[in-house]
């Protein structure tokens, strides 16, 4: 059992809608602090790297599928840096929390994590509602602000304060958040 999990949320993205400019240029400020934190995440054995992402309506689509799509998408510069290993736990979602409807919630019972080191896109959307989800499921947040990434900055900003005061999440930046 892992003392903390990771979960990258929504990073498999092709970048091909129409808010995808105001996002990639957020990305683009936060891959490598992630991809930094995955790497180290990976290193460690209390530490538990979970990968949960939108399906995008595919459900016949396989995980191999989803990372297809993205590295065939118009910025694959901001995937290939932080694509999963085999190493890495899986889950697909669709909806805005990683808890919706996913199997998080059983997988996070089974690997008992103290912690919860929330990270990927959006901020104002996948990020704050697994926050929130956490927190209601008496997690220990943290989320790094330079490893998520917002499509509106102000908004992204706000739910960043929202986690912080009324999640009470920690905002620690990425290379901090592991033991």
């Amino acid at each position: 059992m892992a003392d903390t999990a990771l979960l990258v949320v929504d990073m498999l993205n092709a970048y091909e809608h129409p808010d995808a400019e105001q996002l990639t240029a957020s990305v683009a400020d936060m891959v490598d602090p992630l991809a930094d934190l995955i790497t180290e995440g990976r290193r460690h054995e209390d530490v538990d790297v979970i990968y949960v992402n939108d399906n995008f309506g595919d459900f016949t689509g396989t995980w191999d599928d989803i990372v297809a799509k993205a590295l065939d998408g118009a910025r694959p510069d901001l995937v290939k840096a932080i694509l999963p290993t085999p190493d890495c736990l899986r889950l697909t979602k669709v909806r805005h929390s990683a808890f919706f409807s996913t199997q998080l919630d059983y997988l996070l019972q089974q690997l008992q994590p103290e912690r919860l080191v929330i990270t990927g896109q959006v901020t104002e959307q996948c990020v704050l509602y697994t926050a929130l989800d956490a927190y209601v499921r008496h997690y220990n947040v943290v989320v790094p602000p330079d490893a998520v990434a917002h499509i509106d900055a102000d908004l992204g900003k706000s739910a960043l304060t929202m986690m912080q005061r009324n999640m009470r999440a920690d905002l620690i930046p990425a290379a901090d958040c592991l033991p």
